[in-house]
């Protein structure tokens, strides 16, 4: 039986097969202002016998489709949980929520914390800051990890962090600092999510910005151990629909 499971973010759009409780495919491209479209586009490249979706289309997805749809949190635990064998905890940054799960031995959800009122601490904060700094995002995260101490960002807002972000350019402090010290407040936040779920061994980190190599290593020396960056952070969620569509059927 052949399942898959779809993940409708704010960014992206991925997609993930299952046969026989085994991801066999996966694959994502951009969102657009047209997600149908997206998905039909990404659906049609694939057969499948069930499908199950996630993510902030889901609802809208499934009146198209009229396939089942899942919690977020639900498919980032299966996903994670199957695929990374001890996983117990997962921390997903996206393009526009930051996610912490706690979960047991057997992939239930003891607990999980969001952060979705506004991008502050996602992927988007991050584009919005590396475009202040005229960076693209692969060099926003060179830049942070080239500096000593990083300068200190003391607003939250992504609005307010710009115009902070800003300033200090135009004071000449270097760059990269304030490169480092933006990547260290988004970490800070990460932090404190994970504390409140109780953070365990094998934390999975997913989710479009566990490719920021600076996070990862900042993450990491926060928590004081290593974590787990899959082979495709961005595809945990669809995984895990896909795993729970074969499930169930």
């Amino acid at each position: 039986m052949i399942s898959a499971g779809i993940d409708i973010g704010s960014r992206t759009v991925k997609i993930a097969v299952a046969e026989n409780g085994r991801i066999i495919y996966s694959r994502k491209m951009m969102n657009s202002f047209n997600p149908v479209e997206t998905c039909r586009e990404i659906l049609s490249e694939i057969e499948y016998e069930t499908l199950t979706a996630t993510g902030y289309g889901r609802h809208l997805i499934s009146t198209h489709y009229n396939c089942g749809v899942v919690s977020e949190i639900k498919a980032f635990a299966v996903g994670a949980h199957v695929l990374y064998d001890g996983c117990r905890t997962i921390l997903d940054i996206g393009g526009q929520d930051t996610k912490a799960i706690s979960i047991d031995d057997s992939g239930n959800i003891l607990k999980f914390e969001m952060n979705d009122k506004c991008a502050a601490g996602t992927g988007r904060f991050l584009e919005v800051m590396a475009s202040a700094l005229g960076f693209t995002l692969d060099e926003f995260s060179a830049s942070a990890r080239s500096a000593v101490k990083g300068e200190q960002i003391n607003n939250t807002c992504t609005v307010f962090a710009e115009s902070e972000v800003i300033s200090l350019v135009t004071k000449g402090v270097p760059r990269n600092e304030i490169a480092l010290g933006i990547h260290k407040s988004m970490s800070s936040r990460a932090l404190s999510l994970l504390k409140r779920v109780s953070v365990k061994n094998n934390v999975v980190f997913a989710g479009g910005v566990a490719f920021n190599s600076c996070m990862q290593s900042l993450i990491e020396a926060d928590l004081g151990q290593d974590i787990v960056i899959p082979e495709d952070p961005q595809i945990i969620g669809a995984a895990g629909c896909a795993l729970i569509g074969s499930i169930k059927k």
